[in-house]
């Protein structure tokens, strides 16, 4: 499965954060490096000290981003009753639920809150650091151009240092284009999960099923949006969501792992 929890390493970090234990992959450091390695390039302008530096900064947002994101799943878990624990690892980040109290399993539209809580915490971080940068009188790297000149926000003061930028640049980045595509209606994404819960809630028949082919259109889409924009790890990733939904149509069975 694309998104199963990986196996337990002795190189894993773990920690607990609000009570919530937390287990890093040894590979989603690399992971994350990867990801961001021509961004940090684009930055560093050829410079190898500063390409380094500048990996450090996008590895750091992206771990804080992604753990942000999963301890909205795990506290939302927690106000409806269940434990939770996180992993991040090489695919992002998994919020595992473990029974906790009388109640098990939660209803429909309790996990739709849940997978709602993920992308919300992030899309919160996001406007923080809005907040901050124009209280501070700052020119806001917002990555939606449109709506940021809407919003006045490329009117300020400029950054003094390229890291503090490169910082403010990468959060939002992260934190509004990441949780806006985990809301693209593809299991096992946030939008996928809240599209099936939603369904479950108003008693649709056949969900699971509606719910992936929904999956199929939506992913197929956003993958033919990246190939054509010059994203390829965009199309791939859809693409490979996109024929998992396609395959679990085919063989009968719901499109995503639920853990509750």
């Amino acid at each position: 499965m694309l998104l199963a929890e990986p196996q337990e390493t002795g190189a894993d970090w773990r920690f607990e954060i609000l009570g919530i234990p937390v287990r890093i992959s040894v590979w989603f450091w690399l992971a994350a490096a990867l990801l961001g390695w021509n961004v940090c390039q684009s930055f560093s302008r050829g410079d190898q000290r500063t390409l380094l530096q500048m990996l450090a900064i996008w590895i750091g947002v992206v771990f804080a981003s992604i753990l942000v994101h999963e301890l909205g799943h795990a506290l939302a878990y927690r106000w409806f009753g269940q434990g939770a624990s996180i992993v991040l690892y090489h695919f992002g980040g998994l919020a595992i639920p473990r029974a906790w109290g009388r109640r098990v399993h939660l209803r429909p539209l309790q996990r739709l809150l849940v997978a709602a809580a993920g992308p919300a915490a992030q899309l919160a971080l996001a406007a923080v650091v809005v907040g901050g940068l124009r209280a501070a009188g700052m020119y806001v790297p917002f990555p939606l151009v449109s709506l940021g000149e809407r919003l006045g926000l490329f009117a300020g003061r400029e950054f003094s240092s390229p890291f503090t930028y490169a910082l403010c640049d990468f959060l939002l980045f992260v934190n509004v284009f990441w949780p806006l595509l985990n809301l693209v209606p593809v299991p096992p994404l946030d939008g996928g999960q809240i599209v099936r819960e939603g369904l479950l809630a108003l008693d649709v028949p056949d969900a699971h099923r509606i719910a992936g082919m929904i999956g199929v259109v939506a992913g197929g889409a956003v993958a033919w949006w990246g190939y054509t924009r010059g994203e390829p790890y965009l199309g791939i990733m859809f693409a490979m969501l996109a024929a998992s939904c396609f395959q679990s149509l085919s063989a009968g069975s719901p499109p995503w792992r639920r853990w509750n």
